[in-house]
């Protein structure tokens, strides 16, 4: 195997987000994608086409393989599955990564079982360092940053050195990136996110109108920064990319599944005939029990995650659940960041 053939970046999941990111790469150098089974990996050679990212082809540069075994001369090793398939996955390739690769996940959301965030499953699965593993997180929509749109996003590592290496394998003048020290904050703001778009989706397919969909996106933000408050996030990281920015991205395009899902359901339609048909991993759907069950073990009140819980597996209907939400009683705004406020006051003496 010749120096050209061995891609020093690799991609593990095939999926719109893992494709992209492979397309990306290789306008600048070789990179691996490594989809899930040998078949799919044949498919995607032979035609340079993902299901998932229609028309967008793949380049030349993109080695396209099953096999863990070519992880072995990885630099850089980027997660890219869904948040449900993270551990099994690890299971799989974790022995073939090497001990001085770098490893970044772009998965959005949180174990269901654990609560784990998702370095936190490569870390424990994989036996990784979590020095060594740091977590992408922005308004990221696939099919535009596979088209050449311009994108943001922010890398959160436990270290600078890290975040820096990242950076500059990845970044590009169409994709700015950013960095973050805050890896917490930034993979909450990933995962909850996705909840609040199926909200947001659900009041869009109702008719709310564009005041009560921008009331109900920034109570959601409320939550998302008050759950990130008790679990020791830093605030300021839900203003930014990964918080706000992911928060408008997902929340408003069609593009985003989540998105999608919160308008089928409220066209009447239910999780079980949507699960399978969604064209894609709504990952709002998986997260959200896991969301709830930390707000809980950190006394963090959640009613918008609580009400998408209810449409999905509940049985409530939609509108009912946006009533109850637009019936709650009125409090103070600012009245969820008194903890942190707390946190800054300078102590006596």
């Amino acid at each position: 195997m010749s120096e050209r053939e061995r891609p020093r970046v690799a991609i593990v999941g095939a999926g719109a987000w893992g494709t992209t990111l492979a397309i990306l790469i290789a306008r600048s150098e070789a990179a691996l994608l490594l989809p899930r089974t040998p078949d799919g990996a044949d498919r995607i050679a032979r035609e340079r086409l993902s299901p998932h990212l229609p028309e967008i082809r793949i380049p030349d540069a993109v080695l396209v393989s099953a096999d863990p075994e070519r992880l072995r001369d990885a630099e850089l090793v980027v997660v890219a599955v869904p948040s449900a398939h993270v551990r099994e996955t690890l299971a799989r390739v974790g022995p073939f990564i090497p001990r001085g690769a770098d490893v970044l996940s772009v998965v959005k959301g949180l174990e269901r079982e654990t609560l784990l965030r998702m370095t936190e499953v490569i870390a424990q699965e994989g036996r990784i360092e979590p020095a060594r593993i740091a977590a992408l997180s922005g308004p990221n929509l696939a099919l535009e940053i596979a088209r050449g749109l311009p994108a943001s996003a922010v890398v959160a590592a436990p270290g600078p050195e890290l975040a820096e290496r990242i950076v500059d394998r990845l970044g590009r003048r169409g994709f700015r990136l950013y960095t973050n020290s805050d890896v917490l904050g930034v993979e909450l703001c990933g995962a909850l996110k996705n909840v609040i778009a199926i909200a947001a989706g659900a009041a869009e397919g109702l008719g709310f109108g564009d005041n009560g969909k921008a009331g109900l996106i920034t109570r959601g933000l409320a939550e998302m920064t008050r759950l990130g408050i008790a679990a020791g996030a830093n605030p300021l990281t839900f203003a930014g990319l990964a918080g706000v920015g992911d928060v408008i991205a997902t929340c408003g395009s069609t593009l985003s599944r989540n998105h999608r899902l919160g308008m089928e359901l409220a066209r009447g339609r239910s999780w079980v005939e949507l699960e399978a048909t969604l064209g894609g991993v709504a990952e709002g759907a998986y997260t959200v029990d896991a969301a709830l069950a930390l707000a809980r073990r950190h006394g963090a009140e959640m009613p918008i995650a609580q009400e998408v819980h209810n449409a999905l597996f509940e049985g409530k209907s939609v509108q009912r659940c946006l009533i109850d939400l637009l019936a709650r009683e009125s409090k103070d705004e600012l009245a969820d960041f008194e903890r942190w406020l707390a946190t800054l006051a300078p102590t006596p003496g």
